[in-house]
């Protein structure tokens, strides 16, 4: 290939994942104007997801001037191992959520999972400190925020 059909080619997974982020921010921003949730006392609930909603377009955008620049770096080969245990925690988190077994055991799992794929090798470690943090994160959300996460048989304990 010479320079000149190279500075003419676009990189394509670039492109792809720009247009991909400019769908999820339709949908984003679709989803948060069909909500009939309001605030009486300014900024509602639809505010982060169109704030999510720009940051992607943000990013989106910028893919597509990243992908008609030169000199991008080959992209390393995928690690399936460390992709199929984030993936498997992501698929345990859904089906926990889903099947009622709260969301303080979905994130410890989560979360072990995930350390997993990124190299670490102290899953139980791993679990009671996703357990703690889940915890944490469900006593803040339910006592001081006042908002109800899924609950499963741990999480009743602390209602």
């Amino acid at each position: 290939m010479t320079n000149e059909t190279r500075k003419a080619a676009a990189n394509k997974p670039a492109l792809v994942v720009g247009v991909l982020l400019l769908i999820a921010a339709a949908l984003v921003g679709y989803d948060a104007s069909q909500q009939s949730i309001t605030s009486t006392y300014g900024v509602g609930p639809t505010a982060v997801p169109y704030v999510t909603a720009m940051g992607l377009v943000i990013l989106g955008l910028a893919h597509f001037v990243v992908a008609f620049r030169e000199g991008l770096p080959e992209p390393e080969e995928a690690d399936s191992k460390a992709l199929l245990w984030i993936a498997g925690g992501l698929a345990f988190l859904i089906a926990c959520i889903a099947l009622g077994g709260g969301f303080i055991v979905a994130i410890a799992i989560v979360f072990a999972c995930t350390a997993r794929g990124m190299g670490r090798r102290a899953f139980i470690v791993d679990a009671v400190i996703g357990f703690v943090l889940g915890l944490v994160i469900f006593v803040v959300f339910a006592k001081l925020l006042t908002l109800i996460l899924p609950s499963g048989p741990l999480e009743r304990l602390f209602l």
